[in-house]
């Protein structure tokens, strides 16, 4: 490696060592040739030490000395949720670039918080949305934006899998995911927020009002009471621009994951990850049909290259936007907060209200 190329490199610490970590942020940190992890730190010093084995770097006694070590220049926090606001705003404050795990944070004032603290870093935030970065995403809001096929009408999707109790590093009925303490929300936090921000990406408008039903149809904890937070959300938002949208989030979807989506417009409709074998399909309104070659979408089960490792990186070499801002973040998470207070409250949430 020349000096030129040494000098690009960016020496990342990861706060929290769970399967997000072991899955997506360490071996795609070591796939990127402009960076180099410098480090792990998570209370469990075990889980640390077994990804350091794997890709090298240190093992840290705590977070704040993963922060105060002058060679790190930017964290991924992934951390269970509860903790996503605090260490981000320390590792801010450290002068360190972060990629925080979605959601961004358990409440939009703590998003709010976050935002904050980069304005005063002036270093990168980036959220890990990563749908909006899928390949066939991008092709179909390329399309879309494109005009030819009309006005966007109607956003339609579902996210369902078993649940995260198969792929949570703690495992069983008693993962952090089902405590509300730490994950803030259920199925909403984990797999809503994916949607939201994909929703709001297609639909190409803010939301403005929210509609939702929680249930919790069949997760249990190990006595066998039902756990504290949804596993089934059934979400309808309303966008500022005139689109509407409905979603399905499950953690009871027991054959297989679902992660479709349709985007209805004046002429035509985009089938996103809704067939076998055809990620992207266009449908005109006239009945010409055309697949997209596209990457499949990642799965628990399918470890796949997301980008977002790429995405970040390449931020913070060239100091511009990434491509989903701590804005992006706190947008999808007002949503989140305003399904669950639609949920308790059994009606339509109007958000220009909540935002004040």
């Amino acid at each position: 490696m020349n000096e030129d190329e040494t000098a690009k490199m960016i020496k990342a610490g990861i706060i929290g060592c769970g399967s997000i970590a072991r899955f997506r942020h360490a071996p795609e940190y070591a796939a990127n040739g402009n960076a180099r992890i410098a480090g792990f730190f998570d209370p469990v010093t075990e889980r640390a030490r077994e990804l350091a084995d794997l890709y090298g770097g240190r093992v840290y006694g705590s977070a704040e000395e993963l922060l105060a070590d002058g060679a790190v220049d930017a964290v991924s926090v992934c951390a269970h949720n509860a903790a996503h606001c605090g260490y981000t705003v320390d590792a801010l404050a450290a002068g360190k670039h972060v990629l925080c795990e979605k959601p961004m944070a358990v409440t939009a004032d703590e998003a709010r918080r976050m935002i904050r603290a980069r304005d005063r870093a002036g270093k990168i935030l980036m959220v890990g949305h990563n749908q909006r970065l899928l390949q066939a995403n991008k092709i179909a809001k390329e399309l879309i934006d494109g005009g030819t096929l009309g006005r966007v009408l109607t956003v339609t999707g579902a996210f369902g899998h078993a649940g995260p109790e198969g792929w949570s590093r703690d495992g069983g009925a008693e993962t952090w995911f089902f405590q509300k303490g730490k994950a803030g929300f259920g199925v909403t936090g984990d797999l809503g927020i994916h949607k939201f921000d994909l929703a709001r990406y297609l639909a190409g408008g803010e939301a403005a009002t929210v509609y939702a039903d929680f249930r919790t149809a069949d997760k249990t904890y190990g006595d066998g009471s039902r756990i504290g937070v949804e596993d089934n959300a059934f979400v309808i938002l309303g966008f500022d621009n005139g689109v509407a949208a409905q979603i399905h989030l499950s953690w009871t979807h027991y054959g297989g994951e679902d992660n479709a989506t349709r985007v209805c417009l004046t002429g035509g409709v985009v089938k996103l990850f809704g067939e076998p074998n055809r990620p992207l399909v266009v449908v005109k309104r006239d009945g010409e049909t055309r697949s997209y070659d596209a990457a499949g979408i990642q799965t628990n089960g399918r470890q796949t290259a997301s980008g977002v490792i790429d995405e970040f990186i390449d931020s913070v070499l060239t100091g511009r936007k990434p491509a989903v801002t701590g804005e992006d973040g706190l947008a999808a998470l007002e949503i989140a907060e305003a399904c669950a207070r639609s949920a308790a409250e059994k009606r339509p949430i109007e958000l220009k209200k909540v935002r004040g």
